[in-house]
């Protein structure tokens, strides 16, 4: 056949093919098809989301010698059925069968090879990972991103107020016409419209959240006060299931993804995925946030420069143009880790995740007892602390801090000005660096900290300072101190007793430039990123009342707090 690869196919396509699933269900697919006489490989994506939304990829993909297959999952859009969701338990729901039997389905379309691949973003990525531990037959890869390995990975346990809100009012949009309900926005943009407009404001701040009304969320409503009981529930254990995924994988993440654990199922596969399998996974990881549509430079008010650029159909087809077409364009070549690392804003390619010849450096929390506000007296050093006083502040949950973030509540790089000024941060800072230091890797906080309150929160945030004196956040993390012993385990805390607590940050990628500054805030809230908590220790769905909490963090010989950085290059003063 005539090498086709540099001029696109036209494209053909069927709109809502049903595929019957093993229990009789009818899901439905757009099928999109090279206008070509010629065999392809087939790839598919999966989502609740409406499969009209995946079109320009797919249209792209099958203009590339691919079939491109978006089928819209059980009780959504054009399939049939009942919809179950990722948050609850996983013998429950029937996404790994019917992932299963749409692969085969696909295999089986006229035109195609016998190669099935994936595509997905998030919670189509999510699909595809209960799918391929079913390993079926006709599976040769997967392309995946955006889904963390560990649900407690993404939420620590505590309720994302904002991002879950607006996302369930954003899917009842579906689920309210399904019912014969007319009422409500009509479209997916129209539900962003009314959130941010109206209801944002109004059902984040409510109290109690299980008395927001039904309507708000329509069928849908159930679901997510029964989620709001589980949240120290592990829903997805991916870690489980790498070990039953044969086929070489693929995965997209940045380092401003709330789901960053992506990293994870690349590392779990690499070390307990199948050994015939074990060397031929990749990642890449850039400086973006959650969305697989701005794979750009420019993000907030940074800027990473014209390498950060790149398309998500482009990493999908490079790498499907590798496993089923033999088209190597030095991907065979690479090492497995593709990452950006910020600040040096260039690509490097590493073995394995964490990159190998990390050490983990601990940077000790040190002040005189009055590190509150960027103008306080906390440093960061390498230095081991000796007798110091603790600092306090009072966290007060009717005036919590407010997350920087956009409207739907996805992270991103934010200037932390608008905070510098809040009595109940801490801030912590090395001194402008001499030479240039880079950190690549988990980042993780051992706290020493006590509170008036028998459960209250801490939260953690990395941040980079500029020269400048521009503030931009990297990572973060939140502790939930009856969390303390496990997710499974929650108990109280004894009033004024300082406890040592790990507060997991998420991994970051960056070089810290000589004159930059390492800081690190410390709080007790992160609102609407995760719910504020009452400092009652009640339930935190049925809880009206709201108390304030007095705060102690301590950094002594005896109470050690300390930040742990990965250094990959470079030495701190």
């Amino acid at each position: 056949m005539t090498d086709r690869r540099d001029r696109p196919y036209k494209v053909k396509v069927e709109r809502n093919v049903a595929a019957e699933t093993r229990d009789g269900t009818v899901l439905r697919a757009d099928v999109y098809r090279p206008d070509s006489d010629a065999s392809h490989p087939v790839i598919l994506c999966r989502t609740p989301y409406d499969k009209t939304g995946e079109a320009d990829t797919a249209r792209q993909l099958a203009s590339r010698g691919y079939i491109a297959v978006a089928q819209d999952v059980r009780g959504r859009y054009a399939s049939d059925g009942e919809f179950f969701w990722q948050f609850q338990d996983n013998s429950e729901t029937f996404d790994a069968q019917d992932g299963y039997d749409a692969v085969e389905w696909a295999a089986g379309l006229p035109g195609s090879d016998g190669q099935v691949g994936t595509w997905g973003h998030s919670y189509p990525s999510w699909c595809i990972w209960r799918m391929a531990a079913t390993r079926p037959p006709h599976l040769k890869a997967l392309f995946a991103g955006g889904m963390a390995s560990r649900l407690m990975d993404l939420t620590f346990g505590i309720f994302e107020t904002g991002r879950r809100l607006q996302w369930t009012h954003n899917m009842a949009v579906n689920a309210r016409r399904r019912a014969g309900n007319t009422s409500g926005p009509g479209s997916r943009e129209e539900a962003d419209r009314w959130w941010q407009e109206v209801h944002r404001g109004k059902w984040v701040w409510h109290l109690p959240l299980d008395d927001v009304p039904d309507e708000v969320f329509s069928t849908l409503a159930p679901k997510l006060k029964r989620y709001m009981r589980e949240q120290n529930k592990e829903f997805w254990a991916f870690p489980e299931i790498h070990g039953q995924v044969a086929v070489p994988t693929c995965q997209l993440t940045g380092w401003y993804d709330r789901l960053i654990g992506t990293v994870d199922n690349f590392a779990g596969m690499a070390q307990n995925g199948p050994e015939a399998v074990n060397n031929q996974h990749r990642i890449v990881i850039g400086p973006w946030g959650h969305s697989n549509v701005e794979l750009v430079g420019r993000q907030g008010p940074l800027d990473f420069g014209p390498q950060a650029h790149t398309t998500y159909i482009g990493e999908v087809a490079r790498w499907y143009d590798y496993r089923f077409k033999g088209v190597d364009k030095g991907i065979g070549s690479e090492p497995p880790v593709k990452l950006f690392v910020m600040g040096e804003n260039r690509w490097r390619f590493e073995e394995q995740w964490p990159p190998p010849g990390t050490r983990y450096v601990e940077f000790f929390l040190h002040s005189n007892g009055a590190a509150n506000t960027v103008r306080g007296d906390g440093v960061l050093s390498t230095t081991e602390p000796q007798d110091e006083r603790p600092d306090e502040y009072d966290y007060d949950p009717r005036d919590p801090v407010m997350s920087l973030m956009g409207l739907d509540a996805q992270a991103a790089p934010r200037d932390q000005a608008p905070l510098d000024d809040r009595e109940d941060i801490l801030v912590y800072a090395t001194p402008p660096l001499a030479s240039a230091v880079e950190v690549i890797g988990p980042v993780v906080l051992k706290l020493w900290a006590s509170s008036s309150a028998v459960e209250t929160d801490f939260t953690a945030k990395l941040i980079d300072v500029h020269p400048s004196g521009l503030a931009v956040n990297l990572s973060y993390g939140i502790m939930r101190t009856s969390y303390r012993g496990g997710y499974e385990n929650p108990a109280p805390m004894q009033a004024g007793e300082p406890y040592e607590f790990t507060v997991k940050l998420g991994p970051t990628g960056i070089r810290f430039g000589e004159g930059h500054r390492i800081r690190l805030d410390i709080s007790s809230s992160d609102f609407p990123n995760f719910d504020r908590n009452h400092n009652t220790g009640a339930d935190f769905w049925s809880d009206a009342e709201l108390r304030t909490a007095h705060q102690e963090v301590y950094h002594d010989r005896e109470h050690p707090s300390r930040l742990v950085l990965p250094l990959t290059r470079g030495q701190p003063s």
